[in-house]
């Protein structure tokens, strides 16, 4: 405002003065104002930028302002927030040291248990290993075993065959005799001729009859044809005392004579190997039936023909080491 009095007091200081000066100055006075107003309306121009920029700066220097406010505002927060978070750093490092003291008697326990641990662990895996090996052993053991079993079971099937084959033979040779007091049958792997006295020999008598010899020398022959089984004669009488006189003094020396009196007729049959044959006197002592009647002493007095499979290969085997 004070720049524009000037300027206008200029102005009218030249038109007074034009009045007494000569063309050629005041024309130039003239242009000097032009000059001077040129100048003015830059000066103003810039007088204007520089405002409109002076409140621009105002205006950037007042948000900066403001964010200056802001930003010490959050630094206050911030160091609130700090002091507090090292407030709680610094409990929890007292709870940490704690616990770390209490904790460090607790993992030496547990350090100690799982040592104990351990040592149990390589113990069971000692034993593992110690069974395993001894399971293997018996694994072994036991295919040996299978093994033998089934020689054995094969062994045994084979008799049982040979067995049942001879009985069916020794039945087809005595058929005739038969229902006359003999009598073939299997029991417990061995096949058993009963032969009741009336068809061999005469009351108190050792001396085998002519139809005897006959049952026996049959029986003979299929013995002949099986030089692997054993063959035992057992004489049995009853209960009722022997009261003859001369070679015999008792039951016992009867059922004996009359064992022997059917190996020998057995024995004229020269493919019967003697080691087969074996004779046994039991006088009494193993009835089949009571003594009580007639019809039970009958049938205790009897000859016996055990025939048994010959066990050697069995035996064999059963004795083999392990």
């Amino acid at each position: 405002m004070k720049k524009e009095l000037v300027i206008f007091g200029i102005i009218v200081g030249l038109l007074g003065f034009s009045a007494c000066v000569p063309a050629k100055q005041f024309k130039d006075l003239q242009n000097d104002y032009e000059a001077l107003q040129q100048e003015n309306g830059r000066l103003s121009d810039n007088l204007t930028n520089c405002q409109d920029q002076l409140a621009a700066e105002k205006e950037a220097h007042d948000r900066l302002r403001a964010k200056q406010d802001q930003l010490q505002a959050e630094q206050t927060q911030l160091r609130q927030k700090k002091t507090l978070l090292q407030q709680k750093l610094d409990q929890l490092q007292k709870s940490y040291d704690a616990l770390e003291k209490q904790s460090s008697s607790a993992l030496a326990e547990n350090s100690k248990q799982n040592r104990e641990l351990l040592a149990k662990i390589e113990a069971k895996q000692e034993k593992l290993v110690a069974e395993k090996a001894r399971l293997g052993k018996l694994q072994k053991d036991l295919e040996s075993r299978g093994k033998r079993i089934d020689q054995l079971e094969g062994i045994i099937a084979a008799k049982e065959n040979q067995m049942k084959e001879l009985k069916d033979n020794i039945s087809a040779a005595l058929t005739d005799f038969e229902g006359k007091g003999l009598t073939v049958h299997r029991k417990n792997g061995k096949v058993y001729v009963s032969m009741e006295n009336k068809l061999l020999f005469s009351s108190g008598s050792w001396a085998v009859n002519a139809q005897g010899r006959t049952a026996i020398e049959e029986l003979g022959k299929v013995l002949a044809q099986n030089p692997d089984i054993h063959v035992l004669i057992e004489g049995h009488t009853d209960n009722v005392p022997y009261h003859g006189h001369g070679q015999l003094s008792d039951n016992w020396d009867l059922s004996t004579k009359r064992a022997t009196a059917v190996v020998r007729i057995l024995l004229e049959n020269n493919s019967i190997d003697p080691k087969q044959l074996t004779a046994a006197g039991r006088s009494k002592f193993a009835p089949v039936a009571g003594n009580s009647k007639a019809s039970g002493r009958a049938k205790n007095r009897r000859i016996e023909v055990i025939l048994t499979p010959e066990w050697d290969k069995l035996s064999a085997l059963l004795e083999e080491k392990e």
